[in-house]
């Protein structure tokens, strides 16, 4: 049950003075690209005690980020509610009434990034606003980043609770039927990042 935003604002290069670089020099990197068939954001909750695994289908991703400069960087995700799926069709009908993700008020979940913190080791820390059902949330996220042939991956994992976004309603608030408890993880991979 991740979030992000569609688009988001990149860096704004610094201020021309007289001695300042030429203005192609100053310019913001170009955003990254994300690759979706070598992308998944997944959850998992326990039901009656029992683990369950979901992922959804479709989300985009937009990253205008140097891993040198992490601090001005700016991440957006953005998930479409309606392409969660437990691998079951029965329950995943369910899952975009009102009870739960209430897709057609709510179509889409979204994280956008406020600061962004260097942990070394290609580990970063991103602070930011995540929004399901309208209900904005604070999350620390950790990331860590690998690169190889061009593509840079973004792996990570945060715990959200479900009745912070109203995911769940009626009869199903019941934590001891459906646990509050949802972990998410995502691998995001990117082309047109900047060496680490």
């Amino acid at each position: 049950m991740l979030a992000a935003t569609p688009s988001f604002a990149q860096t704004k290069p610094a201020a021309k003075t007289a001695a300042s670089a030429p203005a192609a020099a100053a310019a913001p990197a170009a955003a990254a690209k994300l690759v979706p068939a070598q992308s998944d954001i997944t959850f998992t909750f326990k039901q009656m005690g029992v683990p369950v695994d979901g992922h959804f289908k479709r989300f985009d991703a937009q990253l205008a980020f140097d891993p040198k400069k992490a601090e001005t960087g700016k991440v957006g995700l953005s998930v479409d509610l309606s392409s969660a799926t437990l691998g079951d069709a029965a329950t995943d009908a369910e899952l975009v009434k009102p009870a739960w993700f209430d897709t057609k008020k709510a179509p889409q979940a979204t994280f956008q990034s406020g600061a962004i913190k260097t942990l070394g080791g290609g580990k970063f820390e991103i602070a930011g606003k995540l929004t399901i059902k309208g209900q904005v949330r604070d999350v620390v996220v950790p990331v860590t980043l690998t690169q190889a042939g061009g593509t840079t991956t973004a792996v990570g994992s945060f715990a959200i609770k479900r009745l912070d976004y109203n995911i769940g309603e009626g009869e199903w608030k019941d934590v001891s039927v459906v646990a509050n408890d949802v972990q998410v993880k995502f691998k995001l991979a990117f082309t047109g990042v900047s060496p680490l």
